[in-house]
């Protein structure tokens, strides 16, 4: 005996699941819309002090708040501190150092000991964690700037730079050429970057 020859089926097409009929799809859908609907947004209101997107309540004599990695590129560049903070912004600083950002300096080791030294100077402000037990620095120095927005914030990490650039009214000190630099300050120049005269 012999294998028995299929003949091709023509004009056969593959079933479509209608979407307006299917149950399946329409359960969830269902499920889809009501978790959309219970995950509205909430997006702060905007302080009184920032009038048209400039922030008012930011005067001389300024609080800076320091990094961790902006104490450290300070010291590879040879700047002082408050020498260079009050020759970029021309006015009065005051540089604040939170607890989270000590414990990160005290984490690094006897490596970053010179940086421990020069943040732990009386020149220094020294200011509480925003929440208890965290040592995360980053994380504390956005919500200090999203609760008060009275500092000026000096780091040079490129992923901190870009959470506080969502927050406005907050300026970002870094460094660049051996200087430091303040950019999104209120009544800046053409490229809104104030930098430090040249010695």
């Amino acid at each position: 005996m012999g294998k028995a020859k299929k003949t091709r089926k023509f004009a056969q097409v593959k079933r479509v699941i209608n979407t307006k009929k299917d149950v399946r799809i329409t359960l969830k859908d269902t499920k889809n819309r009501k978790e959309r609907e219970s995950n509205t947004r909430h997006i702060d209101a905007l302080p009184a002090s920032m009038y048209f997107k400039a922030n008012t309540a930011l005067g001389p004599p300024y609080h800076v708040l320091v990094d961790t990695n902006f104490i450290n590129f300070s010291i590879q560049n040879k700047i002082d501190i408050k020498k260079g903070m009050m020759d970029c912004l021309y006015a009065e600083c005051f540089p604040c150092i939170t607890d989270c950002v000590m414990a990160e300096l005290e984490k690094l080791g006897s490596k970053f000991r010179l940086a421990l030294k020069i943040a732990k100077d009386e020149c220094f402000e020294r200011l509480p964690a925003m929440q208890e037990g965290n040592t995360y620095a980053d994380d504390d120095l956005v919500a200090r700037v999203q609760a008060h927005r009275i500092y000026i914030v000096a780091t040079c990490d490129k992923d901190l730079k870009r959470r506080l650039r969502k927050i406005p009214g907050v300026p970002i000190m870094s460094i660049k050429q051996r200087k430091y630099v303040v950019e999104r300050m209120p009544g800046g120049g053409v490229d809104n970057v104030y930098k430090a005269a040249p010695k």
